[in-house]
């Protein structure tokens, strides 16, 4: 099969390089999917650069990509959710990537039917980001009713999905954004915009009970001014902490590097009262089809900024890195 593999980290987006591969090899409770489209996210590009070695410390070559949607081909012998010819989309398991590729083995609890009103590119575009979004807003804040919520860079594609899903749990949201995206934001639901070239969102918002921030360390320190005592600080941008390292098994000799690494933002956080979660989404099937429930019923939409054939793979990692998209960008596979 024909795929993009990274050969060595680099901090070019021309690193991936198209090749003939082997199918993937499939476990008893592994599908087989017969991949249509798959999104490109920063993650890749992180990965790509080998930001992520310490956390991920991946195998080279390594097929990149963590999103897709396409139909079931081969199921293994004690698959019992799903079937050949069902039309699925999933974010892989961190340890099973590989979505830059006309094929992928995920396990069955890792996927989810597509959702009817998408297509293939649409579908693609949602498993990473709603699943951010879901466990950062629901599983880690417990985000009500009547709550305020700051969400950084809300015209991004964690940005895009997370308002929307604030929004239908009844909070408050506020998002940073640029001028040229404020009608974006206030369509999705945002309730306060701060443009960001203008002004400076510690000067103007106040006794927020949560703050997702998908930006830079200076950005995390500032959102602390933001947060009421009891306030929840949570990060997909890292740094990461170390709960972190012991959700995802990490030996205990890395276990201090990460608490060195959180140290500055987990100590600020303490003295105001506020804690402070970094986020690395998990595969969840279960969490994507209540994600699928909401789409059909016409919630939550995915925002798309462009796509790309698959043989322009890198160019579209270009884009992105490019850090100014809106929404998702997607590759068509098939």
């Amino acid at each position: 099969m024909r795929a993009f593999t990274l050969d060595h980290y680099g901090k070019t987006s021309n690193d991936l390089q198209a090749a003939d591969v082997p199918q993937p090899a499939m476990g008893e409770h592994d599908v087989l999917v017969e991949v249509h489209a798959a999104s490109v996210n920063v993650l890749d590009a992180k990965i790509r650069k080998g930001e992520f070695k310490l956390i991920l410390p991946y195998r080279l070559p390594l097929i990149l990509g963590n999103d897709v949607a396409g139909v079931v081909v081969q199921v293994g012998a004690l698959v019992r959710k799903l079937e050949i010819g069902d039309e699925v989309y999933a974010r892989p398991d961190k340890d099973r990537i590989g979505t830059f590729a006309e094929f992928i083995a995920i396990h069955e609890d890792d996927l989810a039917a597509k959702p009817t009103r998408l297509t293939m590119t649409e579908a693609a575009s949602v498993p990473l980001v709603g699943l951010t979004a879901w466990q950062a807003l629901i599983e880690i804040a417990n985000l009500q009713k009547g709550q305020k919520v700051l969400i950084h860079a809300g015209s991004g594609g964690v940005g895009t999905f997370a308002i929307q899903l604030a929004k239908h749990l009844g909070a408050t949201v506020a998002t940073t954004t640029s001028t040229a995206n404020i009608d974006l934001v206030t369509s999705l639901g945002a309730d306060v915009v701060i443009d960001y070239r203008k002004d400076d969102f510690k000067n103007v918002l106040r006794d927020y009970d949560v703050v997702i921030n998908s930006l830079d360390s200076a950005t995390l320190m500032k959102s602390l001014h933001v947060l009421k005592p009891g306030g929840k600080l949570i990060s997909i941008s890292g740094p990461p902490d170390p709960d972190f390292a012991r959700e995802i098994g990490q030996p205990w000799i890395l276990r201090p590097v990460m608490r060195v690494l959180s140290h500055r933002i987990r100590k600020a956080a303490k003295r105001r009262g506020i804690s402070y979660s970094f986020l690395f989404m998990r595969a969840s099937g279960d969490q994507l089809r209540e994600i699928t429930s909401l789409i059909d019923s016409g919630i939550i939409r995915p925002v798309m900024d462009r796509v790309f054939p698959f043989e322009s793979t890198n160019e579209a990692m270009a884009y992105v890195e490019k850090g100014r998209t809106r929404g998702k960008v997607v590759i068509k596979v098939r």
